[in-house]
């Protein structure tokens, strides 16, 4: 959320201090390639998206890259939240005009 209002500093303090408490799961913040393309999906969400998009199924993707379909259904989930669309109909024509 930190990252989201442009909070980086904080953010960062917010993490160091979660680690310290010994927190097991801190989120690390955007990575590079998101930070460069924050509006698009980056690295296994592109793949995803890009299938969804050639009409395959959770099913069959998790298949095609040796996922599981709960992690295919995790990640399929974030590229619709991420591009803001809840239909995967919307999503699958973003893909294609990108």
């Amino acid at each position: 959320m930190l990252d989201g209002l442009g909070a980086a500093p904080v953010a960062a303090l917010t993490r160091r201090r979660l680690r310290t408490a010994a927190v097991l799961q801190v989120p690390r913040g955007p990575r590079t390639a998101t930070r460069t393309d924050p509006a698009g999906p980056v690295g296994r969400r592109r793949e995803i998206l890009a299938l969804v998009a050639d009409g395959l199924t959770n099913a069959e993707i998790a298949a095609r890259l040796v996922l599981s379909v709960r992690e295919d259904d995790h990640h399929a989930s974030a590229v619709l939240t991420k591009l803001g669309m809840t239909p995967a109909a919307k999503a699958v024509d973003t893909a294609r005009h990108r």
